[in-house]
């Protein structure tokens, strides 16, 4: 592999994150990078993602649908490979896990 083809990870783990916080809870206006749904992202050396992330609620009505997005979003960055995405309610999500960004623009703060 020549070198510029070669990606930095954490370049690339920054393109994912931008990426990510173009995808909005529907029932809060706020990114979920900054609502702390993302608990954590891995990029290997073949450029395959890993993101672990959470949703607001297990009942939450777009349980399917978000990490469709946020997988379809990732995949879309040209030199990712390959996307995974799993949900986990272990942590379970709590309002501690907004950013002070996101706590602001929804005036808890």
């Amino acid at each position: 592999m020549s070198e510029e083809t070669t990606v930095d990870t954490q370049e690339l783990g920054e393109k994912i994150v931008r990426v990510i916080k173009t995808i909005y809870d529907p029932e809060i206006p706020v990114d979920i990078y900054e609502l702390g749904l993302i608990y954590d992202v891995f990029v290997n050396e073949d450029n395959e993602v890993k993101i672990l992330m959470t949703l607001t609620s297990p009942n939450c009505p777009v349980a399917e649908s978000l990490p469709m997005e946020v997988e379809e979003k990732v995949k879309s960055i040209d030199v990712i490979k390959d996307v995974e995405v799993e949900i986990t309610f272990d942590p379970p999500w709590t309002q501690d896990l907004m950013s002070e960004e996101a706590k602001l623009e929804l005036g808890m703060l």
